[in-house]
């Protein structure tokens, strides 16, 4: 069965950066379970770090041309698409409409090029909608990780079989983005003074017996909503997304070389 290749696809010195950037991203989520201090380190340079080497990726893939005009048009419309899909859930615990887009747009476009866009449309977002501040950088890559999961799911699958996979990493997502987001709040939320909060220097299973348990117990009014609306817009609208997304791919033949025709050759 053909499957769709992916638009842009890492040389091994860009997937090399993408490596230290996602390990420097990583670290700024982790980190309460392995710290060892009294004071709460300033997390949000993890996340500048791991951004800087994000951008020496997109430098890399236009320089090696694994990354052409198109693809970045491409990239730009999707990326709009979704930062102004972002605001139409605020105010609503869990509905938000990107992430299907994201999701559907990395299984059509490849992993790589989920990341970017992941990445990318979250950043646009923070701008439009004055979200701007500490919590920028862990929603960047939490978008960014699960545009890079997304296409990377199996490729041979397709009709019922794929939206259905698709339904499952939806709801994967949804609770994978909850996990992320309070990870970079739980350190700070409650104080020192309770039965959930961080203990700085804590055996990492109790700092993660604690995690849990705060996670469940504030979250699920967030992550269960998203779920199931992200499940729902894929189910209800994931055919018809990707066969456009599809045709798209297509029609515009990213990364064809670009052939001159010699307009002085005499036609037989």
């Amino acid at each position: 069965m053909n499957t769709t290749p992916n638009v842009i696809s890492f040389t091994r010195r860009t997937g090399f950066t993408l490596l230290i950037a996602s390990l420097f991203s990583a670290a700024g989520f982790v980190w309460p379970f392995f710290y060892v201090g009294q004071n709460l380190p300033q997390t949000q340079l993890f996340f500048w770090i791991a951004v800087g080497f994000s951008l020496v990726v997109i430098v890399l893939q236009i320089s090696s041309q694994q990354l052409d005009a198109k693809s970045v048009a491409l990239l730009g419309v999707l990326s709009a698409l979704i930062a102004a899909l972002r605001p139409l859930g605020a105010g609503a615990v869990g509905i938000e409409p990107m992430w299907f887009v994201l999701i559907l747009s990395a299984r059509v476009f490849g992993a790589s090029f989920g990341f970017l866009l992941g990445m990318i449309s979250m950043f646009a977002s923070a701008l439009l909608t004055g979200g701007i501040g500490p919590w920028l950088g862990y929603q960047i890559f939490a978008a960014a990780w699960i545009g890079l999961l997304a296409g990377s799911l199996p490729k041979k699958l397709r009709g019922f079989k794929e939206i259905l996979l698709l339904i499952c990493f939806g709801i994967f997502a949804s609770g994978f983005f909850g996990v992320l987001m309070d990870l970079q709040f739980w350190p700070w939320a409650l104080g020192s003074n309770t039965q959930l909060s961080y203990i700085p220097n804590g055996d990492i299973s109790e700092n993660l017996s604690r995690f849990i348990t705060f996670h469940f117990a504030t979250a699920m009014a967030w992550d269960v909503p998203r779920a199931i609306f992200t499940s729902a817009l894929i189910a209800f609208t994931g055919g018809a997304v990707l066969s456009a997304l599809r045709r798209t791919h297509t029609r515009a033949a990213f990364m064809a070389p670009i052939v001159f025709n010699d307009s002085n050759e005499r036609v037989k």
